[in-house]
């Protein structure tokens, strides 16, 4: 009995000192390495860095630091050589700018004098270097849908643009007229001559409104070329490739063809050309 009860007062004395005294082995708490429970070698002191390794690594951060800001040069420089181009200048000038066209959006419009109104997209001023992304964004504003009509006032510009822009007219199945609203919302005539001939030749429908004229001349180069004749040649080819897709007579690039000045097409010529395919009394 005496024996029992000595070992219960052992126990109770340990249980009391492990509560109140934490054991010594927490204090390190690294994991056991294997089996046996050896606790983990301690990883080896690291040497210094040696100077040579400093100075590498220095040197590569350098190297890449200075090969990054060549690129940057480098590309700067093409990039500034292209924008101070006098093309490319005229062409951010003419998006961004200073447009050289204007637009206004008309509800109601009735160009051939149906009563049948439709939307139209009203776009004076010259042709510019950029006049085919301007007006694709202002067709976009004007929600037209094939049917609806661009109407034309213009000198021309552009031989290029004016092509793309016919492009799209055609593509968009729009109506193309030769005119101007008043304030009151009416059409006036008004005359589209040179490159502007072009973009009125993308219409499904062309209508002649009464009055209004359209002029032709032969087209140019202003670029430096090596062969102007041939240069010429390679342009009357491409209008007159652009007007047989548009269905208007090749007589139409003959009339541009014969002269450097500007030619204003009669009513009947204009239509015998199929340049007018809808024909109309003045408005």
């Amino acid at each position: 009995m005496c024996r029992t009860g000595g070992f219960r007062e052992e126990i109770g004395e340990e249980i009391r000192l492990s509560l109140r005294d934490p054991p010594a082995e927490r204090a390190d708490s690294r994991p056991q390495a294997g089996p046996w429970g050896a606790p983990a070698p301690e990883p080896p002191d690291q040497p210094p860095p040696r100077a040579a390794d400093v100075s590498g690594h220095k040197w590569r951060r350098l190297s890449s630091s200075a090969f990054f800001v060549l690129i940057l040069l480098v590309v700067g420089a093409r990039a500034y050589k292209d924008l101070s181009r006098p093309e490319a200048w005229a062409y951010w000038k003419d998006l961004y700018f200073s447009p050289g066209m204007t637009s206004s959006l008309i509800a109601e419009a009735d160009p051939d004098g149906s009563g049948h109104t439709r939307p139209a997209l009203a776009i004076r001023g010259a042709i510019g270097a950029a006049t085919a992304s301007w007006f694709r964004d202002r067709l976009g504003e004007a929600h037209l849908v094939a049917g609806d009509a661009v109407l034309l006032s213009s000198p021309g510009g552009d031989l290029n643009q004016a092509l793309i822009m016919g492009e799209i007219i055609r593509s968009r199945g729009l109506v193309t007229a030769v005119g101007v609203t008043d304030p009151s919302g009416h059409i006036r005539p008004s005359y589209c001559a040179s490159a502007c001939v072009l973009v009125y030749a993308g219409g499904r429908i062309r209508i002649g409104i009464g009055g209004s004229m359209l002029g032709v001349h032969r087209f140019v180069t202003l670029a430096p070329a090596q062969d102007p004749v041939a240069e010429t040649q390679r342009t009357a080819g491409m209008v007159l490739n652009y007007m047989t897709r548009m269905g208007v007579s090749s007589s139409v690039v003959e009339a541009m063809s014969a002269t450097t000045n500007v030619r204003w097409l009669g009513a009947g010529e204009a239509v015998a050309m199929n340049l007018v395919t809808d024909p109309v009394a003045r408005p």
